[in-house]
């Protein structure tokens, strides 16, 4: 019926439908509107809220019907329209259809340089967007159009790329999304190189393509090199990076690799490029820090890469004999409750094997760590679980043995506790910008849906620790979570038990702790929500309790390579459970150590098909390694392979490096004499010789190479022979060695052979230096070939510095073909060039050597001279660099040694000597000794006519040595008079022995002698108890140590054998004298200050027996004589006192007696008493002046006293006088001034003696009021009175008061201050009439006193105004 409504002509129908069609248009682009913005919400909602967090998202689900009711309130007008095929093309899925690739971009493979399209056709409705990606990074074009192109048009899409390089290599993709939904296509494209690259991981950099015209070409100098850390230190790692051109604001791409993996900024990890230097700093070393080191530089142009390993050794434990950390902790299979924690076995076990591992975990953001587990486990595997959904931790693991547990290892990184499929949405985000919209229905939500079993139950991992149950959730579980629990039957009965009970799992995964080892267990799982809980899923095969995963094997035979100076490439075979491994340690032991210590510190693993390898740094050069290896797999370490063969560390031989600067130095018709360098690098082993090889030229054509020489040529000099004249040449030579023939030097200059009329000589040419220091160079040449019209007569040497002209070194001609440079500056570039000259003129210059920077190399030895303990001169040269075939080469003044009879050289090791066989006048001369294969080790010393002196004389010291003294022979004299005869040897050898000597004839041990030789001190003795009359002559040590002699004496005769025979009979007696009573001290007298005269000794070895008498004069004084009554009274003492006392001590054991003549002192005495009893000056203060005085005990009419001023006799005044008061002496000034300033002396004289007594008053000051104090006071009554005077004197003065001649003392009312030793102050308060009076200063020291007076006068106010009235 509507095909005939629609055929038959009704307008108004036909308006309805088009404003039908209108509508329903313009409802249908209103509908999807809608769906975009839906589907949008719904993307953001997905990706954003994939988790169950906090956040409350409102959703209102339609069912259906609502979902109908509602489109058909939209489509009121639709219902007009009857016909059912009108509906049809009207329907929503008919007009709308997902994106769909008609034609797919295809794969592409281009040359570096040339441009690649990517096309592709898509349909779908609404118009799908695309969008390009590279290695799933967008391609943005707009913001690159230099590079790529994006054109859409007619559903057609193409990505253009312009001049593709290596790095445009990847896999592209081109995404097509609609409210459909989203479809993508790949296809790979492949730049492959026009040039052939090495199998060297650094590119050849002269084949680089440019870019913009630009050729950049990178190199990387000052390269960091094998380096070795310590756990917790911190390492840098750094190059200089040359980019070439230099374009502004253009900087090169750095990028650094650990083990081929690229490294990121952490709080491990810093990275810093200044723009010339790639620095890498590792700010605390772990061992999982050690492995390969790659710097790569990437330019538009190519790239360019170095690379070194770093070694990490363990930090030091605590305890001797602990395991050191593990390494690597990684978390694997995370879920909302589980994560399973792996790591690697350390290198070193310790003292005893490892028992196990702890496992530690922390929430991110707290420091709080708590163990997982109990038991160590075994396996560097662990499940953990019980951990809360939605939070992070980080894990670290610690070893423990015998001795105790290990440090922590570094933590891992941080891991959340969530659904995988939640991480997985979180880590990819959208695909594509959206653009296109998503509309979604539900069903109305069924309430209490039981979920069903879970499925695909599985063992994952099982071991006689733990066994780990994974399955899939169920189809059927509803709208909520479910958890899971688990269930356990021991075979062999049908008892199910649940595990976690207490504990629901949420995740997928299970893992079961203390089962019984060696049983056999099935395992099934329940799904439970709230609605209930599901049926067990199908129950696991029987599992037995034990370790799945066996220790691996040891690997299989291990080789030792030599590689380096310092490095070994060890190799091993494979462990036959190669697939389960995880790494291999390599350890190294030198050879009777029996210490073995670890290469590495983190495992290595290998990943050739046959045979593993491993390069072993930080050798002892010149020690002999052996080296085994363990593999280590989760379940623990293998048995040590076995021993390698012993390996001695040196530098390894290789082809030697291609001869430098072939030249031609002379041609005459048909022959051409050819001269090259030797190779900079002789690859460890000495140059065997050289080949060469000739071809023709002409014009553009080469010809090939031709062999000149068959057998080998030992000079660096050719005559090449039978060539064909007014022909073009070239020449290039290859060097031998050990281990082969290098490559071809760089081809000669093309020369053509013909005479050579020149007239003057040829250059000279085998430039070559040695002995380079800071400050000089010795530079050698051969001789020109053509010496031109006449002999050569001398050469002349230029130098240029780096960037600078040639200059002449020398001003006068050199006539040997060798000099000295000196004055260069340390750290400067040098190149040299020398010219031969003749009766004609100067040639030309020979080959410029290469750059010489003047540097003494760290290690450089100098030759240095040496006599040995037999007297043998040699010159001995030592290096620390020997290579492979390196010897050490003698010359004198720089010619071969051709004479050995004058010299023998002997060489060990590192170390030669040149050993003169007789020394002579002929040995003169300059020694040379240069290292082959090396780096131009070299020295020389120069033997004068001193020097040879000097060291014969020290040859003749060492072949007939003289054994030193420290001390000479003497003599000293010991108790009971015995004579000691020593001496001090300063060096000698436990073999040294004595000869005692007495005028020529030995002595040995007997009666009369004793001797003694302390080895440990040196010191020789000889003892005599006396000295006799025959004992008169020479006394000798005559010493022999090995060839060494010494000899020391000591002549004895006439006066000095006599006094020291007295002293030794002197001796004796006072000891026989000393074992009775004896006198300590003689008989003396002792005059004191009271003027007492005292006799007196002292007494020892005294008994009560012992009897003592005094004499006088011979006559004995009884204690009650009148004379015995007068010792020791001074004013009893006179001349008739005089005489001879003596005292005498006897008993059975002796006698003894001590006598002292007072006959001639007795006078002496007697006035000496009087004149020694002054007292020392002193002086007193007056209120008139001071006065100076000294007092006598006894003063008599005889003494003269004399006064001294500045030691000028002082004259007397009225001012100055002097007398004597009794016992003193005084001398009183008036008034003193500053002239009386100084020196004062009394000089006391008795007629024969004198006693002078001083006293300095030099710089001191009497005390004085020096201002401040007025005359009259006057104040009226009330008042407060405050007066301040000013104080001077040396020493401070004693400070008072005084009113009324009465002397104040401070109160309440009176306040009296002295400050700063300078003001005196007085204050009265609230003075009454009572205070007036006379008052005065008073100031005093010991050199005066002085007083400031003043008047106070009080007065009352009403007296004032009456006296006014």
């Amino acid at each position: 019926m509507l095909r005939n409504h629609l055929h038959s002509y009704h307008p108004p129908l036909r308006d309805s439908i088009s404003l039908l069609s209108h509508l329903a248009t313009q409802e249908l682009m209103e509908s999807q509107e809608e769906l975009k913005e839906e589907g949008l919400g719904y993307v953001v909602m997905r990706n954003l809220f994939s988790r169950e967090t906090d956040h409350k998202i409102r959703v209102h689900k339609k069912s259906r019907s609502i979902s109908m009711r509602e489109s058909a309130e939209r489509m009121a007008l639709g219902k007009k329209v009857t016909n059912m095929e009108f509906r049809k093309k009207m329907n929503l899925d008919s007009l709308t259809h997902p994106a769909e690739f008609v034609v797919k971009p295809r794969g592409q493979t281009v040359w570096e340089g040339k441009d690649v399209t990517l096309h592709c056709t898509v349909a779908g409705w609404p118009k799908p967007r695309v969008a390009w990606y590279k290695n799933n990074v967008l391609i943005d074009a707009k913001a690159h159009p230099e590079k790529y192109i994006t054109e859409s048009n007619y559903n057609m899409h193409s990505l253009e790329i312009k001049k593709c390089d290596f790095t445009d290599t990847a896999e592209y993709r081109i995404s097509a999304l609609n409210v459909k939904g989203e479809k993508s296509a790949f296809a790979s494209v492949i730049i492959k190189s026009r040039f052939p690259t090495s199998s060297h991981p650094q590119v050849d950099l002269l084949f680089r393509v440019p870019e913009h015209g630009v050729t950049f070409r990178t190199t990387i100098i000052d390269k960091f090199g094998v380096a070795f850390g310590r756990e917790g230190e911190t390492m840098s790692l750094g190059c200089v990076v040359i980019v070439y051109p230099t374009v502004k604001r253009y900087q090169p791409e750095v990028v650094w690799y650990r083990n081929g993996v690229v490294l990121a900024p952490s709080k491990w990890v810093q990275m810093h490029w200044s723009g010339k230097q790639a620095t890498l700093t590792l700010v605390h070393l772990n061992k999982e820090d050690e492995g390969l080191y790659t710097l790569r530089v990437n330019t538009k142009s190519g790239f360019d890469t170095h690379s070194a390993y770093v070694f990490v050794r363990d930090a030091d434990v605590e305890v001797e004999g602990l395991p050191v950390a593990p390494l690597d902790v990684r978390c694997h299979d995370a879920n909302k409750d589980y994560v399973v924690v792996t790591w690697k076995q350390p290198a070193v076990e310790g003292s005893s094997p490892i028992l196990g591992y702890f496992i530690d975990r922390c929430e991110v953001g707290t420091q709080h760590w708590a163990q997982c587990n109990d038991t160590p486990v075994k396996y560097a595997r662990f499940p953990v679980t019980g951990l809360v959904e939605g939070r992070s931790y980080v894990f670290r693991v610690r070893a423990l043995n015998r001795s105790g547990v290990s440090h922590p290892s570094r933590v891992s990184d941080p891991v959340v506790a969530m659904d995988p499929s939640d991480r997985a949405r979180l880590r990819a985000g959208p695909s594509a910008p959206w653009t296109g919209m998503i509309k979604f229905t539900e069903e109305d939500p069924t309430v209490g849906v039981v979920p069903g079993p879970p499925s695909d139950l599985a063992v994952a991992e099982a071991t006689k620790s733990y066994v780990v149950l994974g399955w899939n959730p169920p189809v059927q579980r509803g709208h909520e979570g479910v958890v899971y629990y688990v269930e356990k039957c021991m075979v062999g009965t049908d008892t199910w038990q649940r595990v976690n009970t207490g504990m629901p799992v949420k995740s997928p995964r299970f893992a079961l702790f203390d089962l019984a080892e060696g049983k056999s267990y099935s395992f099934r799982v329940r799904s439970c929500n709230s609605a209930g809980v599901s049926e067990p899923s199908q129950e696991t095969k029987s599992i037995t309790v034990a370790d799945r995963l066996d220790l691996p094997s040891a690997p299989g035979p291990v080789v030792a390579i030599r590689n380096t100076a310092s490095s070994v490439v060890v190799t091993y075979g494979a462990s036959k459970e190669a697939q389960t491994l995880l790494r291999y340690y390599i350890e190294a032991s030198v050879v009777g150590s029996e210490v073995w210590v670890p290469c590495n510190n983190k495992p290595v693993k290998g990943t050739r098909p046959v045979g593993l390898l491993f390069e072993c740094h930080g050798l002892n050069e010149g020690d002999k390694y052996v080296f085994r290896v363990k593999a280590v797999n989760s379940a623990g370490y293998s048995t040590y392979s076995g021993d390698s063969e012993a390996c001695l560390v040196k530098a390894c031989i290789t082809v030697p490096s291609p001869p430098l600067t072939v030249t031609m130095v002379e041609r005459v018709r048909d022959c051409m004499v050819v001269s090259w360098r030797a190779p900079a690098n002789t690859g460890g082993a000495d140059i065997r010789g050289y080949y060469l090889d000739y071809r023709t030229v002409k014009g553009s054509i080469k010809s090939q190479w031709r062999e000149i020489n068959v057998k080998i040529i030992t000079g660096t000099t050719y005559k090449v022979e039978n060539l064909k004249e007014n022909t073009l040449y070239e020449f290039q030579v290859r060097a031998v060695n050990q281990a082969g023939i290098s490559e071809g030097s760089v081809p000669s200059a093309a020369t053509e052979c013909k005479e050579w009329t020149v007239a003057v000589p040829g250059p000279p040419h085998g430039l070559r230096v040695q002995e380079v220091r800071k400050d000089s160079v010795v530079l050698l040449w051969e001789p020109p070939t053509f010496d031109g019209r006449g002999a050569v007569t001398g050469y002349y040497v230029d130098i240029k510095e780096e960037k600078g002209r040639w200059r002449g070194v020398q001003d006068r001609i050199k006539i040997l073909s060798l000099t000295q440079i000196t004055g260069l500056k340390e750290g400067k570039s040098y190149m040299l060039r020398v010219h031969a000259k003749n009766v004609v003129g100067v040639g030309g210059p020979s080959k410029t050597s290469d750059p010489i920077v003047a540097q003494t190399r760290p290690g450089t030895n100098e030759i240095v001279v040496d006599v040995d303990d037999n007297g043998v001169i040699s010159l001995i040269f030592e290096c620390s660099q020997m290579a492979q075939g390196s010897q050490f080469v003698w010359s004198k003044d720089y010619k071969a040694l051709t004479d050995t009879s004058r010299l023998t050289v002997q060489t060990v090791g590192g170390k030669s000597r040149a050993i003169f066989n007789d020394p002579s006048l002929e040995d003169l001369g300059t020694y040379s000794c240069f290292v082959t294969n090396t780096d131009g080790v070299s020295a020389s010393y120069t033997l004068t006519e001193e020097g040879l002196k000097r060291l014969l004389e020290i040859s003749h010291e060492h072949q007939y040595p003289i054994i030193p003294f420290k001390s000479e022979m003497a003599v000293e004299l010991q108790e009971k008079g015995r004579v000691r005869f020593w001496a001090q040897v300063a060096k000698f050898t436990s073999n040294c022995q004595v000869q005692y000597i007495f005028n020529d004839n030995i002595i040995t041990q007997g009666k009369k002698y004793t001797m003694n030789f302390d080895k440990s001190t040196g010191i020789i003795e000889m003892f005599m108890d006396s000295l006799e009359v025959t004992d008169e002559g020479t006394f000798t040590f005559n010493l022999v140590d090995g060839k060494g002699t010494g000899r020391t004496s000591l002549v004895l005769i006439e006066e000095e054998f006599a006094e020291i025979q007295k002293k030794s009979e002197f001796e004796r007696a006072e000891w026989v004298r000393r074992q009775g009573p004896h006198f300590v001290e003689y008989l003396s007298f002792e005059v004191t200050p009271e003027c007492n005269v005292y006799l007196k000794c002292k007494v020892g070895n005294m008994k009560t027996d012992t009897e003592i008498s005094w004499l006088k004069d011979g006559i004995e004084i009884a204690e009650d004589d009148e004379d015995a009554k007068k010792i020791g009274i001074a004013a009893g003492l006179s001349k008739k006192d005089a005489g001879v006392y003596e005292v005498t001590l006897w008993d059975e054991r002796g006698k003894d007696k001590t006598m002292l003549n007072l006959t001639e002192a007795g006078e002496w005495l007697f006035n000496a008493h009087k004149t020694n009893s002054a007292t020392e000056l002193k002086v007193e203060s007056t209120e008139h002046g001071i006065i100076l005085s000294t007092n006598v005990v006894h003063y008599f009419d005889e003494l003269r006293v004399g006064w001294l001023h500045k030691e000028s006799k002082i004259s007397y005044s009225d001012r100055v006088q002097c007398g004597v008061t009794g016992e003193q002496l005084w001398l009183k000034i008036k008034e003193p001034t500053n002239k009386d300033k100084g020196k004062y002396s009394i000089d006391i004289f008795d007629g024969k003696a004198n006693v002078k007594k001083v006293l300095d008053l030099t710089g001191k000051n009497r005390a004085r009021v020096v201002g401040g104090l007025p005359d009259v006071v006057t104040i009226q009554e009330g008042k407060s009175l405050n007066l301040t005077g000013n104080v001077w004197g040396d020493p401070v003065p004693e400070v008072s008061w005084v009113k009324n001649d009465k002397q104040l003392v401070s109160d309440d009312h009176y306040t009296l201050k002295f400050e700063h030793g300078k003001f005196a102050s007085m204050t009265i308060a609230a003075v009454t009439a009572t205070d007036s009076g006379k008052y005065a200063l008073v100031v005093k020291n010991k050199y005066g006193t002085e007083a400031g007076e003043f008047t106070v006068s009080v007065y009352f106010p009403e007296d004032e105004a009456e006296k006014k009235e």
